[in-house]
């Protein structure tokens, strides 16, 4: 039980989070700092530079020198398809374009009705109204933000199959595992 004072003194120390994880109070605890590092996101050429050199045979620890990361965050990437390289993400043609987006957002500061911007971009009514409730509506929107943000939502986050089925992943050959060629599927 610690007394009113010593309840103080160590109110101080706190942070807004309520952790007792000054550094002053971690060096008077004899406590070791570690490096903290900031979390890194792999650009798609960072990604596509550690497939490559994953299908030469490099070890993750040599891939993770590269970028002077720890080869936990390497495995990381090579670990959500599998250690099998994705194929490239491409937009539907079904999609709407850059392009097209900026004609909508033209269009809504002149205020144009829906129907007409539609016709004027070969599109459905509903195509460019749902855009635009996807996309901050007609006050807000912006055709780079909601061209980003479909991009992102596109991304399908399904695992691969070697990933999800520890069996198949089990009787899959090694050599198409690590050098990314498609084989045939065991016999049995």
């Amino acid at each position: 039980m610690t007394g009113f004072g010593e309840q103080n003194r160590l109110r101080s120390t706190v942070n807004s989070t309520g952790g007792c994880n000054t550094l002053d109070t971690a060096q008077a605890e004899g406590v070791l700092q570690m490096k903290q590092r900031p979390r890194i996101y792999y650009s798609e050429s960072q990604k596509a530079i550690m497939w490559e050199r994953w299908q030469k045979g490099e070890s993750l620890q040599q891939i993770a020198q590269l970028f002077d990361r720890n080869h936990s965050s390497v495995e990381r990437i090579l670990a959500e398809t599998g250690g099998i390289r994705p194929a490239p993400r491409c937009r539907s043609r079904l999609a709407l374009t850059l392009a097209e987006r900026e004609e909508i957002s033209r269009a809504m500061v002149a205020r144009c009705s829906i129907r007409s911007i539609a016709a004027s971009i070969h599109r459905a009514p509903s195509t460019v109204s749902r855009e635009l409730r996807r996309n901050g509506g007609r006050r807000r929107y912006r055709a780079s933000q909601a061209d980003h943000a479909a991009w992102a939502r596109a991304h399908r986050p399904k695992s691969c199959k070697l990933v999800t089925n520890r069996a198949l992943a089990q009787s899959w050959p090694a050599s198409s595992k690590c050098s990314g060629r498609r084989s045939r599927l065991p016999d049995g």
